[in-house]
């Protein structure tokens, strides 16, 4: 294949996203038209649409496309866009679940799935079971998304060597996430100085999911050889491992009208993150006693909050953006010795540096 010519620009990646977005409302408007022709509720497909097009930054999809690109692959086709777009759709299925499991009741300043359904069942009178009824109702949704992602990646119509190389990496994929979701949900309210256990919650559940394995399922698409894959490895792992520390520092002192989700959230639950982990080894008698008491108090009010900030600001909070730049280096020297073409390791960093120094 030959290598694309121009640079993968800001402009360029604002493109991806709008035939990214294309593909899925395509996509799911065949659903809702399959779904009335069966006499089937539209809520599903309703439901889904409504939280896709809510918000999302599109990063999975975007680093399938430049994995496309940092694998040697052309002119960017609608095989790739396709591919892109049900990795978009699975993580709106794993998202929906994920608040579920949270019993979060915002994502992207609009309440969560199971939230929205049981407000509707209750405008519907039924009160008493709403809340119930909106959990079941979610699980089934996100359920639909989860089979629709496999069924919109074979409407791509892959070759049988593109089919040979991709399976291994989304196999991979939706394993890791979901065993990533399962070590999350051991550890919640259980938070211990356990760094080792908080950096393997980051790699299954986000570093692997977010970044290294959708670059390598476009390089796979491309042809690409097993240099290429590592070196995507390289890169994607410490900027994966950057993405959720730079997230669990926004799930406590991000700004909800910016990130559009509770900064308290965390701190009520007790996640096991970096950074109470750090925190909870460089702590003093009272800072951890602090922590000991607040963290995981469902009942954590603001002033409490404020409290745990107060400790994570000198215990934790210094360590983790510390570890951040770390991985930023590494990112800068995996790209500066990687195989890829010079406009794909020009967008990979481009996107990198977004990621490092994003506020939402």
């Amino acid at each position: 294949m030959s290598t694309p010519t121009l640079a993968v620009t800001p402009m360029d990646r604002a493109d991806i996203r709008v035939r990214v977005e294309a593909r899925l409302r395509e996509f799911l408007a065949a659903k809702t038209e399959a779904a009335a022709a069966a006499d089937l509720p539209a809520d599903v497909v309703e439901a889904i649409a409504t939280f896709l097009f809510a918000g999302g930054k599109r990063i999975r999809p975007l680093f399938c496309v430049l994995g496309w690109y940092a694998g040697g692959g052309g002119e960017l086709s609608e095989q790739v866009i396709r591919a892109a777009a049900a990795v978009e759709l699975f993580h709106a299925a794993v998202l929906i679940h994920d608040d579920i499991i949270d019993d979060s009741d915002t994502r992207r300043d609009h309440p969560t799935v199971h939230r929205a359904v049981a407000q509707r069942r209750r405008g519907a009178g039924d009160h008493p079971a709403a809340a119930r009824f909106g959990t079941h109702a979610a699980i089934l949704i996100g359920d639909f998304g989860l089979v629709w992602s496999q069924e919109l990646l074979h409407a791509a119509a892959l070759s049988a060597p593109q089919i040979g190389a991709v399976t291994p990496v989304l196999d991979a994929m939706r394993t890791e996430v979901h065993y990533g979701q399962y070590l999350d949900l051991l550890t919640t309210g259980r938070p211990t100085p356990d760094l080792d256990r908080a950096l393997e919650i980051i790699r299954y559940k986000t570093a692997a999911y977010t970044v290294e394995r959708p670059l390598q399922l476009g390089a796979a698409l491309a042809g690409a050889g097993t240099e290429v894959a590592q070196a995507l490895s390289d890169y994607g792992r410490p900027l994966g491992e950057a993405f959720q520390l730079q997230d669990d520092l926004l799930g406590v002192y991000g700004d909800p009208a910016t990130t559009g989700k509770s900064n308290v959230d965390d701190l009520r639950e007790g996640k096991h993150t970096v950074l109470l982990a750090l925190a909870l080894r460089h702590a003093d008698a009272a800072q951890r006693a602090t922590l000991e008491e607040l963290i995981g108090n469902p009942l954590l009010d603001e002033d409490g909050a404020a409290r745990c900030r107060e400790v994570l600001d000198v215990t934790g909070r210094p360590r983790v953006e510390r570890m951040i730049r770390e991985r930023w280096e590494t990112v800068l020297d995996t790209l500066a010795h990687a195989p890829f073409p010079p406009a794909a390791a020009t967008a990979l960093r481009g996107i990198a540096e977004d990621i490092i120094t994003r506020t939402a």
